[in-house]
């Protein structure tokens, strides 16, 4: 589900940083979480590294200095919270495979709404699609896509979704930007 044509398209709408972020050890970030992860989101994080598009999705990353941008601390995290809900809530569809699990990847900006990838046993990384958590309800939309393809969906106000309109409807951003989390949240210590 690699889609060059996605990341370019998502560069050209959204320019990158000037700097090129904080180098990954994909080998010790994928060591970590016990799975692989999709070529698409690796390409995408060595392009833009961790940080939040148009004010509304943050990036998560191995290794980030922001606890909330890192992808290793939010995995513990939200496995945790999911965890507790699914006691008295219904899983999402997708999940009820034996083995399938969620790996999120994003987050929406103050709304408590995550991205995810719906990890499926047997299914190669880059076949992973697009679970959205609503993250104050119950709601979970299923996107047949990979993470830059859905990025760039929201973007240009074309993923089929009934969260991130406001994005095109109420932000009407006339050019999309990507601010680094340290330029957000300070500079943090390394």
């Amino acid at each position: 589900m690699i889609s060059l044509d996605a990341l370019d398209a998502l560069v050209r709408l959204c320019p990158p940083p000037a700097e090129p972020p904080r180098a990954v050890d994909w080998a010790q970030a994928e060591r970590a979480l016990g799975t692989a992860l999709p070529a698409d989101y690796k390409q995408l994080v060595e392009t833009y590294g961790d940080g939040i598009f148009d004010d509304a999705v943050w990036l998560l990353v191995p290794g980030s200095a922001y606890s909330d941008c890192d992808l290793h601390a939010q995995t513990a995290e939200r496995d945790e919270i999911l965890a507790g809900l699914w006691e008295f809530e219904a899983k999402p569809a997708g999940l009820l495979e034996a083995g399938a699990r969620v790996l999120p990847w994003a987050f929406e900006e103050g709304t408590g709404a995550f991205l995810y990838w719906l990890v499926r046993p047997g299914q190669h990384p880059d076949e992973w699609t697009v679970l959205y958590n609503e993250g104050r309800g119950p709601l979970w939309e299923d996107h047949a896509m990979g993470c830059v393809a859905f990025l760039l969906a929201v973007l240009t106000g074309t993923a089929e979704t009934e969260y991130f309109g406001y994005l095109c409807e109420v932000l009407k951003p006339t050019e999309h930007r990507f601010l680094t989390a340290d330029q957000t949240l300070g500079a943090a210590r390394r």
